[in-house]
């Protein structure tokens, strides 16, 4: 390729960062598929990335990038696995082992570029997300490793999901590995009977994956949508595995109406738009009626005696703000109620802290901030954005202008997303 046509190397390296945050997922999937190791897969997948860092600033960026790293992250493993042969057979069956391996694989690789799309990466993800999911561990770390390798976020958005120090969640992911390797833990979606000791943290990894496309919690993105998408997609499969399990109806229920939002949490200058002041025509009222759609079939389920969980809660939640028309057309003393029976089955200071919030709505600003001052203490929240910024939502609406300037400013000064922190220093300047 002409020098001159090559991009910009900043230009080039944030091609391959947007690449490897969307690919990542898909290519330790069936790079996991194939070695049976998700440490060793991340590894492998991690040496393509390398391998792209130094080949496409000299090559050029490739017709198809996401393909390229699946390619070079498959032949990586095969010679990783050839390697494994040569150190665990006799020699007189090398020949027979290794054409054997390259029979099994090499069509994978040949494949890769024509027929990308067409690679089984959904069920490679959900194959890694119950692998990750094993009971052999502790649910912490179920969830750390999985967000990790599937959700592509760091360590720190991790910690900060779980409102946990950063070297916590990294020796959980490090100690998740080494014990699914020492087990090893086969890579596969379980039985229906194997199934459900890890459905909770399967259905958790899920949800936070959302969240963290929904609202994402540090950089220059007020959203990553890919990481929604993927999500939704995920749940999807799922529902199709578990068609009987009221959670997973509710977990699809609320992904759906929430990703109905999407389109609506910006304006035409990409600046975000709060709930409450969204232009509802932009919602995506497809995924609205599948969503209602799937908490009426949570709603059947429990009247067979399975109960309701925190996922169909939220569900039923987030269903109050889309049969809204309007955003004063909410029925927040209902909220308010769903909230209480979330707190009953998932008790977390931040369920209260969203109590406190439908409380402000239901019942004037004065309430809730009553609530929220009695959860400041709390050590969970103590370097949580939401707290202030919720008190200086409510102190601004009590006419409390200086101490709400100062909550705002604190909340900005706590949050690692810059569209999160103009908002908020927006509002202090309000």
């Amino acid at each position: 390729m002409n020098p001159s046509a090559l991009p910009d190397r900043d230009a080039l390296h944030r091609s391959i960062d947007s690449v490897w945050r969307i690919e990542a997922a898909r290519i330790i999937a069936s790079v996991a598929r194939m070695t049976r190791d998700v440490g060793r897969a991340e590894e492998l997948a991690q040496d393509a990335l390398l391998a792209a860092l130094e080949h496409w600033p000299k090559d050029g960026l490739p017709a198809n990038p996401a393909a390229w790293l699946m390619t070079t992250a498959k032949r990586r493993a095969i010679d990783h696995l050839r390697q494994q042969v040569l150190h665990q057979r006799e020699h007189e069956a090398l020949g027979r082992d290794l054409e054997a391996l390259e029979a099994q694989y090499a069509p994978d690789v040949a494949d890769t570029l024509m027929h990308a799309e067409q690679d089984d990466i959904g069920d490679d993800l959900l194959r890694l997300i119950f692998t990750a999911c094993h009971p052999v561990l502790p649910t912490e770390a179920r969830v750390a490793l999985t967000l990790r390798l599937l959700g592509g976020l760091t360590t720190a958005e991790i910690a900060r999901a779980f409102l946990v120090p950063e070297p916590t969640v990294a020796q959980r992911i490090v100690r998740a590995k080494r014990s699914l390797t020492a087990a090893q833990v086969p890579f596969e979606v379980p039985g229906a009977a194997d199934r459900a000791p890890r459905l909770a943290s399967v259905l958790e990894v899920i949800y936070l994956i959302f969240n963290e496309g929904y609202a994402a919690t540090a950089g220059d993105d007020w959203m990553r949508p890919a990481l929604c998408a993927e999500a939704q997609r995920l749940v999807r499969v799922l529902a199709s595995l578990a068609p009987d399990e009221p959670e997973v109806q509710g977990l699809v229920a609320l992904l759906e109406i929430q990703a109905s939002r999407l389109p609506a949490r910006t304006d035409a200058q990409g600046q975000p738009v709060l709930l409450m002041d969204q232009d509802r025509a932009r919602w995506d009222h497809l995924l609205v009626r599948r969503g209602l759609a799937a908490l009426d079939k949570a709603e059947q389920l429990a009247r067979t005696g399975k109960p309701w969980g925190p996922y169909a809660l939220q569900g039923a939640i987030a269903a109050c703000h889309a049969r809204a028309r309007q955003a004063q057309d909410t029925d927040w003393p209902h909220i308010v109620a769903l909230y209480d029976a979330l707190l009953q089955v998932a008790p977390s200071p931040v369920v209260a802290l969203n109590r406190a919030v439908a409380v402000g709505m239901a019942e004037g600003p004065e309430a809730a901030l009553a609530l929220v001052d009695a959860l400041a203490s709390d050590p969970l929240l103590r370097h949580y954005h939401w707290l202030p910024s919720v008190r200086g939502d409510l102190l601004a609406k009590l006419g409390r202008g200086d101490e709400a300037r100062a909550e705002f400013e604190r909340a900005a000064s706590l949050t690692r997303n810059a569209q999160e922190k103009a908002l908020l220093l927006a509002r202090a300047c309000g």
